[in-house]
């Protein structure tokens, strides 16, 4: 074994602090005793995924037989992947680098539905799984083997410090007059773009649809923004239309749109933009992302509720699969369930019981239309303790039962 005074602490952890600049990705070495020498961190693991970091050893096992020019691939249960090099100095093993997690798609609502269901995991942890997931990198198979080849060159030697060299700067000859001119003109027009900008996210805000279609009549269009990558005007637009669905969800939230409306427009507006082939296609999404956004907060806001009332709806989205009643509910709150439920049906239109089980009703179908499990352990999973009751109340807010919903969605 190696003696450990032969290896340079200090010069590999800059190796490990220059992979986890470079990479933007979570690095930890983990020396030949197992232990966790250093770990540069920025995603924080849920803790329903926390059991997932303990595979320290059996990497281990793998990476001390390996030769030194081989990384190893890992993917685990939830779908996190993870590149590990074993670092050997003097042909000695000394540990391994470890970095991940990062994924090779996009985490969609399928995605994370799967991942629930394969680690038996609570629904209500749906938006923090999706919070995380959707921090992580995502890489293709071929940027993943670069990756991996990245990380063996850079263990398997002793780290070099680096200079800076800097050769003399060219003055640019300019002339004065165009300058000024050009600065005119731009400052102008971006001084426009913002106010257009504030106009749409404070229209989408407000719910205002009124306000938003004075602006579309008007011209005065997210679209209008000239193309910033010229020789790609179709990556240029979906590059706007990005920017304009983050804007849009901004805004959106400010108007007390609730994160569930949120997150399930903003996943569909990204992957619909990247999917988009031509550029009318991708134009046209424009106005139909502020709009959709705009109709959701005028008809789902919780901006109008009392604080009473978006404390008891949040606390119902976070405990889906729990048993829910308005005691219950009152109680964890802090609140008098005679007030509660008045306020409740006051504000939101509708009685408790019926929120509960028409969120019940969406939550399942994400799970039925991915055919993984029956619909008794769906049943269970969103919060019904019994499949008959479960099926009428399906019925009542789809008009069709789980089997006929089922069946539907493989056509």
């Amino acid at each position: 074994m190696l003696n450990e005074l032969e290896f340079n602490w200090s010069h590999f952890n800059k190796t490990v602090q220059l992979l986890h600049t470079y990479t933007r990705m979570d690095t930890r070495f983990v020396d030949h005793h197992d232990r966790l020498m250093l770990q540069l961190v920025d995603h924080f693991m849920p803790a329903a995924l926390q059991q997932s970091d303990y595979v320290y050893p059996s990497i281990k096992d793998d990476l001390q037989t390996a030769e030194p020019n081989k990384f190893f691939y890992y993917i685990n249960t939830f779908g996190l992947e993870y590149i590990a090099v074993g670092v050997r100095r003097n042909q000695a093993y000394c540990g391994f680098v470890l970095t991940g997690p990062f994924l090779s798609s996009i985490p969609d609502t399928d995605f994370i539905s799967d991942i629930i269901v394969r680690n038996n995991l609570p629904v209500s942890e749906r938006k923090q799984l999706q919070e995380f997931y959707r921090s992580l990198s995502v890489i293709s198979s071929n940027d993943s083997n670069s990756l991996g080849d990245l990380i063996v060159n850079l263990c398997l030697h002793p780290h070099t410090d680096s200079q800076l060299v800097t050769p003399e700067i060219v003055q640019p000859i300019l002339d004065k007059v165009q300058q000024e001119t050009k600065i005119a003109e731009s400052k102008t027009t971006i001084e426009f773009r913002y106010e257009i900008e504030k106009e749409l996210m404070s229209a989408i805000a407000k719910g205002d649809k009124v306000k938003l279609a004075k602006i579309f009549r008007e011209g005065n269009s997210f679209s209008n923004i000239s193309d910033r990558i010229p020789e790609s005007p179709l990556r240029s637009a979906k590059n706007l239309l990005i920017t304009l669905n983050t804007l849009c969800r901004v805004a959106a939230e400010r108007g007390g749109l609730h994160p569930v409306y949120l997150d399930t427009i903003s996943e569909r507006f990204s992957i619909t933009i990247e999917r988009a082939t031509n550029l009318p296609n991708v134009k046209k999404l424009n106005s139909v992302i502020m709009q959709e956004y705009c109709n959701a907060v005028h008809e789902f806001s919780t901006r109008k509720y009392s604080v009473i009332v978006k404390n008891a709806v949040n606390y119902i989205d976070m405990n889906l699969e729990k048993p829910l009643t308005l005691q219950h509910i009152a109680t964890n709150i802090h609140v008098n369930p005679s007030h509660l439920s008045r306020k409740f049906k006051q504000e939101v239109r509708m009685t408790m019981m019926d929120y509960i089980n028409q969120k019940r009703i969406e939550e399942s179908k994400l799970y039925l239309q991915r055919g993984m499990i029956s619909i008794t352990e769906v049943a269970f999973m969103v919060g019904f303790n019994d499949l008959n009751y479960f099926t009428r109340v399906f019925k009542k807010y789809t008009s069709i039962t789980p089997t006929q919903y089922v069946k539907t969605a493989k056509t």
